[in-house]
């Protein structure tokens, strides 16, 4: 009795579930992706050995540049407009809806604050290339330098703000530090003495693991 043979059929394979989880992937990425804040200033960390993750969000960056020249952001964006509200009243700040909206996406700024106005003003791209001359660490007796003015105005700000919120008194601002490698000794001890002067004792100092670029290490 001849074998019956039995027909071939390639194999049907559904794609569609696989595509749907191919796009929600791609979607959770897109939507919880944060991308990296333009920096004001070129700056080249120096390596360390330590190993303390820097906190992710919640940060006061202070940036001096190896011409030591200082620079400071804030990674939020409603104590960015209560910081803009207090050195309005503080510096006699006039400035426009537009110049408000632009220091609310602000990454950071190092100019002294009678310029600010005038920085706000500019295009992103214009705002970029503009060459800041840095935050004034400069004492003038009986008043503070304009660096310390906005360290206690943004911690101010910040604690404000996280009061509104609800936050826990653990959810306090953190500081770092992040010098470049070149930067004068000088420039970064007075800024590290003048924190310290107003018991500001606590801080990071971010540096890149050793044989890496990547800043992704700091120490207290």
């Amino acid at each position: 009795m001849a074998k019956i043979k039995v027909a071939r059929k390639s194999t049907a394979i559904d794609m569609t579930a696989m595509c749907d989880v191919a796009f929600l992937l791609l979607t959770f990425f897109i939507l919880t992706t944060k991308f990296r804040p333009n920096e004001v200033a070129e700056i080249s960390i120096p390596a360390s050995t330590a190993q303390t993750k820097l906190p992710e969000r919640n940060i006061l960056l202070i940036q001096v540049n190896k011409d030591g020249q200082v620079f400071m952001g804030v990674d939020d964006q409603n104590t960015r407009l209560r910081l803009l509200d207090k050195l309005k009243e503080r510096y006699s700040l006039n400035l426009t809806p537009a110049q408000t909206n632009a220091f609310r996406l602000l990454d950071a700024f190092g100019v002294p604050m009678a310029q600010l106005p005038k920085l706000l003003s500019m295009s992103n791209d214009d705002r970029s290339r503009a060459k800041q001359a840095g935050i004034s660490l400069e004492v003038v007796p009986p008043k503070q330098s304009e660096f310390m003015d906005l360290v206690q105005l943004i911690r101010q700000s910040n604690e404000e703000i996280r009061v509104s919120e609800g936050r826990p008194p653990s959810d306090i601002m953190k500081i770092a530090i992040k010098a470049d490698k070149e930067a004068d000794y000088e420039a970064v001890n007075e800024v590290i003495a003048q924190l310290q002067q107003k018991k500001v004792n606590k801080f990071n100092l971010i540096t890149s693991a050793r044989g890496s670029g990547e800043a992704s290490t700091a120490k207290e």
